[in-house]
């Protein structure tokens, strides 16, 4: 239920901040709109506020949304509103019209992420869990414990990392553009600091999930290597260990934090059978030996290792905020930085260099809603933050039937001093809108792979 309630008010927030800024800007410019809807389909409820033009309508069919206006192409109109008909309006006022759609979901991404930098939100520090070996951080001599304190991209200066979501997004950026990354790093013991350099630019990210910052090497933060919640009757309470228990050596092999731990307990099992281990435990200060045999299990058509409990302890968090300018400009650049890093994946895709697993649909957006939702309000504002960013950046390509597409007509009109033809419209409105159908159907298969995939 909260999952559908997220997606709907998500849905309807963003689609009338974008159509309202489509309204706002006609009103300004003194278009008449006669028509102001939410949703597609049936009329569920409208309005009409005294003295204006303008019916306001909420529909059944909720992706989606249009404001009508005045226009010669649409019907009649009176000799004595030509001066209010959009289609009668310099060039210059239709752009600005058009464009204040996306504008308005840009404004509002902006806004939201200043709102968030400004009350503040807690993440996790930028301090790294051991890295899977084989991978990019541990090719570059990272070992699991390090705080990283400042970050780069080649070409670009270093800059403070206050938390490992920013570390995360630096890490997402450099492997969509192939740049490597400049780390400095500290610890873990006490004095030492260092520069690494991350080579991502040897990784073709085709597609940016979970498996690409595993071979980066850093897919999480640090962590203790603590056992959690024991399961009666597993392997962790057969061999007597305990919630609290602290993990520092399995067998020869000393344990750094818990992203190790786990994936030691895994391999165990990789043939199919285990063997009983000895386990060093740090309990309440007193060091102990335990013996310790994971049970093999399939997973993902492979055999691994479990031991019926949970092995982690929580992150060490930091409070991440800004003053009320800073956060606006915080805002922007996150902004601005999402909306290029989406303009470079779905050029990737067009040249094959990124997968079309990369889109994302209504399903998958109304599963994002609910879990966001769910951890808090901050977690929701980000998200329709992100989305909105993204709403407002697809609206702006060059698509018939999207308002990147009636910018292109306008930039068509601009240089060639005509409008284009009939025809030509409506052969470009149907091949957009064709467009759009084969990639919301890939959208949508995607969206279904992964839920339930």
């Amino acid at each position: 239920m909260l999952t559908v309630a997220a997606f709907l008010f998500a849905i309807g927030l963003l689609i009338a901040v974008h159509e309202y800024g489509h309204y706002r800007m006609a009103v300004a410019c003194r278009v008449k709109v006669l028509r102001f809807s939410i949703g597609f389909g049936k009329p569920l409820f409208s309005w009409r506020s005294s003295g204006s033009a303008t019916e306001f309508v909420v529909c059944a069919f909720p992706l989606g949304g249009y404001v009508k206006m005045l226009d010669q192409r649409e019907g009649h109109v009176p000799d004595d509103e030509r001066n209010l008909a959009f289609n009668l309006k310099p060039l210059r006022v239709r752009v600005a019209i058009v464009a204040a759609g996306p504008a308005a979901n840009l404004v509002l991404a902006v806004a939201l992420y200043a709102l968030v930098n400004w009350s503040g939100v807690q993440y996790p520090a930028a301090v790294l869990a051991s890295p899977e070996a084989g991978s990019i951080a541990a090719s570059a001599g990272l070992i699991g414990g390090q705080r990283v304190e400042r970050a780069g991209l080649d070409g670009a200066e270093l800059h403070d990392i206050q938390s490992f979501e920013d570390l995360r997004w630096l890490l997402t950026r450099g492997a969509v553009e192939r740049r490597d990354a400049h780390l400095l790093v500290a610890g873990p013991a006490q004095g030492q600091r260092g520069d690494v350099l991350l080579r991502l630019s040897m990784i073709d990210a085709a597609d940016v999930d979970a498996e690409l910052f595993r071979r980066i090497g850093i897919s999480g933060p640090f962590t203790q290597p603590a056992i959690g919640t024991v399961m009666v009757g597993g392997a962790a309470d057969k061999a007597g260990l305990r919630e609290g228990d602290v993990v520092r050596a399995v067998g020869a092999v000393a344990v750094v934090d818990a992203q190790q731990l786990r994936q030691l307990i895994k391999a165990s099992a990789e043939s199919g059978s285990s063997t009983a281990t000895v386990w060093r435990i740090d309990r309440g200060g007193a060091e102990i030996e335990i013996v310790v045999k994971p049970v093999p299990q399939q997973e993902a058509g492979r055999w691994v290792g479990k031991i019926g409990a949970y092995v982690g302890a929580a992150p060490e968090l930091v409070v991440v905020r800004y003053g009320v300018v800073q956060s606006v400009w915080q805002g922007l650049l996150r902004s601005w930085d999402i909306a290029v890093l989406t303009l470079r994946t779905m050029a990737k895709m067009l040249v094959g260099g990124a997968s079309a697993k990369n889109l994302s649909g209504p399903l998958a957006i109304a599963d994002y809603a609910g879990k966001s939702a769910s951890m808090g309000v901050t977690q929701y504002l980000l998200f329709l933050a992100l989305v909105s960013v993204s709403l407002g950046v697809l609206n702006l390509l060059p698509v018939p039937a999207l308002d990147g597409g009636h910018l292109m007509y306008y930039l068509w009109e601009g240089v060639m001093g005509k409008p284009v033809s009939d025809t030509w419209m409506e052969l470009l409105q149907r091949g957009g809108i064709a467009v759009l159908l084969v990639v919301m159907s890939i959208a949508i298969f995607n969206d279904i792979n992964r839920l339930f995939g």
